[in-house]
């Protein structure tokens, strides 16, 4: 796909649940566009829908309605097979909770993806070793899970999610489980990282001093998308 491709696009996206007999609409319509190198925030009171838009555009669920197309291919009606690839290919996964695996030390929990992917060890363990020494852990790469901070863990789980060079990060509340000090300096990694490597990212939180250092911030209420903020003008519309 040509550099003009929007790396994503979201196309009346709607989810609905079956709750009680009665049908909840999680997501109503949802559009949204986003450029290569673009980093957004996506903000919202709790319950309004963030996660479950983050799943379905991550291809971890599929809409009710509407179409996603990643780099210019629609994928929402795709096989398992090809949505695997994509997700592989594609994207990156930071979550609130770090889920690294508690048996492997910090090195490993970031090659593994790789190593899915099909990446020599010995290239998987050296991407792995740069990405955590870029996220300021070159002293704590043999140490497991367990024995590092709950900052230093987000940082492992940053670096993994970056493992196989994703086109587009996607982060569902990636501090929120952070003390406000910790939150800012992790998050603070991620966009620099983000930014230097020039990837697309949509990252939810409910922090809007962290929002606001992104490129754009859009808002999810009631399952829609209604306001949004841009630094060219500094103020929603």
């Amino acid at each position: 796909m040509n550099n003009n491709t929007p790396i994503l696009e979201l196309k009346n996206l709607s989810k609905s649940f079956k709750q009680g007999g009665q049908k909840l609409d999680v997501l109503r319509k949802v559009n949204l566009t986003i450029k290569k190198g673009e980093v957004v925030a996506l903000i919202g009171p709790s319950g309004a829908g963030k996660s479950t838009m983050l799943q379905i555009t991550g291809l971890l669920d599929q809409p009710s309605e509407g179409e996603i197309y990643l780099d210019g291919q629609e994928c929402s009606k795709s096989g398992d097979t090809f949505r695997t690839m994509l997700r592989r290919d594609y994207l990156g996964f930071v979550y609130q909770y770090h889920n690294l695996l508690p048996d492997f030390d910090a090195t490993e929990n970031v090659m593994l993806p790789m190593l899915i992917a099909g990446v020599n060890n010995d290239l998987a363990r050296e991407r792995a070793e740069k990405l955590l020494v870029r996220m300021e852990l070159s002293k704590r790469m043999k140490h497991r899970p367990a024995e590092l901070s709950g900052g230093e863990q987000q940082r492992v789980a940053i670096a993994r999610a970056l493992a196989n060079s994703p086109k587009l990060l996607l982060a569902d509340e990636p501090t929120g489980n952070l003390d406000p000090k910790t939150s800012e300096a992790v998050f603070a990694e991620l966009i620099s990282i983000v930014k230097e490597t020039k990837l697309s990212a949509l990252i939810a939180t409910h922090n809007m001093e962290l929002a606001k250092q992104m490129d754009r911030v859009i808002m999810l209420q009631n399952g829609s998308l209604v306001e949004a903020f841009s630094d060219n003008n500094k103020s929603f519309y």
